[in-house]
């Protein structure tokens, strides 16, 4: 096939022939979609996924990476569903995708929404937006910069084969770019006879040629220029995801694309792509994968063998939203401990988030870290949002325990009150998945004796304290009191008043006042580790607590 370029009047020819719809013109496109109204230095970004049913940490952290620059600064964040892969696409996951993302907290100011799309720069889908590309797909095509090509899917299989019994690159290039310069005559043959066009990008790159550039995570970087005729539009006339990207970041006017290092690859064809079309390229923060260690070294979180990736997963665990947004604020920014250990009560959004302070080989995901990190969180909420977002949570995963929180609001409340306040607030819990072994000895319906009474103690003496202090037991007795009469039991029954007196003597005494403590707290709980015993068995009452105490002497 003989290699000539199409003249210009040829060109326009083709453009009727392939675009007989377009009738606007790319101006009066961007007359469509002006320039945002947003002071110097504002960030307008977006997260921008697609709707292939799998929401993973990933999507979340590049969200909130976006969503702080774009905030901080007074920007604008949008969410665009990029849905121009029908073969990928899950039936309902746009919907779910939209929920997972506002259950995390990600607050757009335009965008896709359950109820439809919202703000000046819409569609929001991309597949709505299919008459725009063309528009802009047609002008590549005027200029030369892009052409039709009818290779079958078994062309391009040969095509690659024979790069490959070659050891050559595997692309749309130069010698195998076979349509790249096909005449006139050949393309209005094969578009008379039927034969189904994608319309590929003319490269004007070299592999022999670098390019410099900066990222704002990776920074200073040298990127080998494409050279391969990528797919621009495919024969459903639907955009790829490179050309679409493209298209839609300009007219709405992104100035910081967020993405994961996996599209570092693609970098050159998009640079390459703005250029050709005459836009402003965006700057690019490439997000380095989240991590885990496996044995003493790395790897990244697998789809397959973590399910701690999926963002279903943390739902399901309990964990609070704030939970999971202050943790990887945690491994964003290394001195977000430093501010949050300094401002214990302000909230995590303002925090001065910055970008430069991420690590672009990636974060290291600790699942321990992550809980720790909830205890404190769920530790400095108030009994109310405790019990409320217990209620949320049990009401979906388990309807048994949610039940009894219902019938009852003030004991709960009382019961999440324990501890709760102060400077050193107890940090029992770090998902709502622990709730139910934290605090199902308060109801009857769930309540089981977990843990033996203490070895150490012989069994006529658990008897004893058991027996001596149902006899001694009063509700109405303040805490002072209601220690005290421990004590005086416990020395009563030959145990030391205090453990270091037994510490000091320990042949003189049988044990201290807390092996006395401890044979109670089994006995009323069933635990050996339980909230204030003295706040227990007032929210429990003097009929449960001598109805435990005579459970526990039955099976001495």
């Amino acid at each position: 096939m003989k290699k000539i370029q199409l003249s210009y009047s040829e060109r326009e020819e083709l453009c009727a022939l392939l675009f007989p719809e377009v009738r606007e013109s790319c101006e009066e496109i961007e007359a469509r979609f002006p320039p945002r109204d947003l002071k110097e230095g504002a960030v307008v970004s977006r997260m921008a996924p697609s709707p292939t049913g799998f929401v993973h940490l990933g999507n979340l952290v590049q969200g909130l990476t976006s969503e702080r620059m774009c905030h901080q600064s007074e920007g604008v964040l949008f969410l665009r569903v990029e849905d121009t892969d029908a073969k990928r696409e899950v039936p309902g996951a746009i919907e779910t995708l939209i929920q997972t993302l506002a259950h995390y907290g990600i607050s757009f100011d335009e965008g896709a929404t359950l109820e439809g799309d919202f703000g000046h720069y819409g569609p929001y889908r991309q597949r709505a937006r299919k008459d725009l590309y063309h528009v802009f797909a047609k002008k590549l095509l005027l200029e030369g910069l892009a052409y039709p090509c009818f290779c079958t899917e078994e062309e391009l299989s040969d095509i690659h084969n024979r790069q490959e019994q070659n050891k050559e690159n595997f692309g749309y290039y130069g010698k195998w770019a076979v349509w790249r310069d096909a005449p006139m005559a050949e393309i209005r043959k094969a578009l008379d006879e039927g034969f189904p066009w994608v319309l590929r990008i003319r490269s004007t790159g070299s592999i022999e040629n670098k390019i410099a550039f900066t990222d704002l995570i990776k920074g200073k970087m040298e990127l080998t220029e494409n050279d391969i005729d990528h797919v621009l539009l495919k024969s459903d006339g639907i955009p790829t995801y490179h050309f679409a990207h493209a298209v839609d970041d300009h007219l709405m006017h992104t100035t910081h694309v967020v993405r994961g290092d996996e599209w570092l690859p693609s970098l050159p064809f998009h640079l390459q792509l703005f250029r050709a079309l005459g836009f402003r390229v965006p700057k690019y923060l490439h997000i380095g994968p989240l991590m885990k260690m496996d044995g003493t070294s790395k790897r990244k979180l697998s789809k397959r063998r973590d399910p701690e990736l999926a963002l279903t997963y943390y739902k399901a665990e309990g964990f609070p939203i704030r939970s999971v947004y202050e943790y990887i604020l945690t491994i964003l920014n290394s001195n977000f401990e430093d501010w949050r250990r300094a401002n214990p009560n302000l909230p995590a959004s303002e925090f001065p988030f910055s970008y430069k302070k991420m690590n672009p080989a990636g974060s290291l995901f600790e699942y321990m870290k992550l809980v720790d990190v909830s205890k404190n969180v769920i530790s400095k909420m108030t009994a109310r949002e405790v019990y409320e977002e217990i209620c949320a949570w049990t009401e979906e995963f388990d309807p048994e325990l949610f039940a009894l929180l219902k019938a009852d609001p003030e004991k709960a409340l009382a019961i999440l009150s324990i501890g709760r306040g102060g400077q050193k607030p107890r940090k029992d819990l770090g998902t709502w998945s622990e709730v139910r072994s934290y605090l199902s000895f308060f109801y009857r319906p769930l309540f089981v004796s977990e843990e033996a009474m203490p070895s150490h103690v012989s069994r006529e003496d658990t008897a004893a304290v058991l027996n001596a202090y149902r006899a001694l037991y009063c509700e109405g007795d303040d805490a002072d009191t209601w220690f005290q009469k421990i004590t005086d039991l416990a020395v009563s029954l030959g145990f030391a008043a205090k453990p270091k007196e037994y510490k000091a003597s320990p042949e003189s005494f049988k044990g201290h006042v807390g092996d006395v403590s401890m044979v109670l707290r089994i006995a009323v709980t069933g635990k050996s580790a339980s909230p204030d015993l003295y706040s227990v068995m007032k929210i429990l009452g003097k009929e449960e607590v001598l109805s435990r105490l005579d459970q526990a002497l039955s099976k001495l």
